[in-house]
């Protein structure tokens, strides 16, 4: 058995997304249609099994998880796996990605048991913009839920904004503001194109990396940080002379960041997805639920899974993959 994940490129993997649900009290227009079908609950792993996946990752050299979702903080009992997962041997960072409405009540709770990062979803500072494009989401909320996070002192507290053309592209600059009025980093997502979506046309709202900064970089003076290999993530950062806050670039389509990939997701119904932007999976539910199941066999699929992780994905074609997952089901 090994004692660490490495791909056939010779890419170490050190990093599991795990989603614990699909569901979510917001209804994203880049993430889901308006009218979802959620996973029946009996193909949902529980939160034991959640614990079994990440007790395995970690005894295999992972020292990263992030939870995700759906919104991960609307999971029954989600408390109680997340003080499990924060005393995991080996785990050096337990991480969240939110909405942010939940964050006013659970932000010291999270902190106590042990989340140390929390990334928190917010696309705009116009109220009746940021319902349009949540459908549901209360911006006085997730603002108090950004602050509470704030509040509870956690190591690292970031925005994430998903920037499309013609609906908020005009906010970047008021969303810098906001991120450095809170010395919090912020960074800019290119839409991804996962699941059929009909709100819009994604080949019309596409807004590169390369606009923002150059809407940004005159106002803020931004400084290259260089490869984000040292993040452990796919964000170029670039700082500020005179903020401790840090602009991030997540550029799928423009700046494909493939070859640094050291991270595997986990849907909520068990699949292991090797890469974001490909199918290529194992069923660990099925590992899970054998009738003679073992830590051992759950630490085996996940180590030969490696074998199957391909080098890129083509979002950079810009063209529609045959990708019908949405991102909430993906692990967001």
């Amino acid at each position: 058995m090994p004692t660490s994940l490495v791909d056939n490129f010779g890419r170490r993997v050190n990093y599991l997304r795990l989603s614990v649900t699909d569901r979510c009290d917001f209804r994203c227009v880049y993430c889901m249609a308006e009218d979802m079908t959620f996973a029946p609950k009996a193909e949902v792993l529980s939160l034991e099994e959640l614990y079994q996946v990440a007790r395995a990752f970690t005894e295999l050299g992972v020292e990263k998880i992030r939870l995700t979702g759906g919104e991960p903080l609307i999971r029954n009992n989600i408390m109680s796996l997340v003080g499990r997962l924060g005393s995991l041997p080996g785990l050096r960072q337990l991480a969240l990605t939110t909405n942010g409405s939940q964050l006013q009540r659970l932000a010291p709770q999270l902190r106590e048991r042990g989340v140390r990062r929390v990334n928190i979803s917010l696309d705009s500072l116009n109220p009746r913009k940021f319902r349009h494009l949540t459908r549901h989401g209360n911006l006085d909320q997730v603002i108090a839920g950004i602050d509470a996070a704030v509040a509870a002192g956690f190591e690292q507290v970031k925005i994430n904004a998903v920037i499309l053309r013609g609906r908020n592209e005009d906010e970047v600059v008021d969303l810098v503001r906001f991120a450095r009025e809170r010395a919090i980093d912020i960074s800019f997502i290119e839409e991804m194109p996962l699941g059929l979506i009909d709100e819009h046309d994604r080949a019309l709202t596409f807004c590169s990396s390369a606009e923002l900064r150059q809407q940004l970089d005159p106002v803020f003076e931004l400084q290259a940080l260089g490869d984000p290999q040292g993040s452990g993530g796919p964000t170029r950062y670039f700082a500020m002379p005179d903020s401790p806050t840090r602009v991030g670039f997540i550029s799928p389509h423009s700046e494909n960041f493939c070859h640094l990939c050291n991270r595997v997701r986990l849907t909520v119904e068990g699949r292991l997805l090797l890469c974001l932007g490909n199918e290529h999976s194992v069923d660990l539910r099925a590992v899970l639920r054998a009738p003679d199941y073992q830590l051992e066999h759950l630490k085996h699929a996940i180590a030969a899974a490696m074998a199957i992780k391909p080098e890129r994905h083509y979002f950079d074609n810009r063209e529609e993959p045959q990708i019908l997952r949405f991102m909430n089901a993906t692990g967001g």
